[in-house]
């Protein structure tokens, strides 16, 4: 899957407010409904935790994965805050069940 990386509008230094954010297609193919969360490793390592038990995650607008983890790194590969519109993708690779891993394109 290609995904985006999200920001609330705020751009926190903390890296609070940082998501990435699937298609609609992705997120019904890949990610299971039943599921509460999901765990996602980042290409530095870190493993994150992000809750898909929630009504913004399966609408047809929002289906972000959130998590401060995600802005930390970010932030540290000075990929945050990124110019309005353009914001940094990645490939997320189903792992198991419900785990994931995001990789830079």
């Amino acid at each position: 899957m290609i995904v985006k990386a999200w920001n609330n509008g705020e751009h926190k230094a903390t890296g609070a407010g940082y998501g990435v954010k699937l298609s609609v297609e992705d997120r019904d193919s890949f990610f299971d409904p039943e599921w509460e969360t999901v765990f996602v490793t980042l290409p530095n390592g870190i493993k994150l935790e992000a809750n898909v038990k929630k009504a913004s995650f399966w609408n047809n607008t929002c289906r972000e994965l959130i998590n401060k983890k995600f802005g930390e790194w970010f932030i540290d590969k000075n990929l945050a805050p990124w110019e309005s519109g353009k914001p940094p993708t990645f490939k997320l690779t189903p792992d198991k069940n419900n785990a994931f891993v995001l990789s830079e394109i």
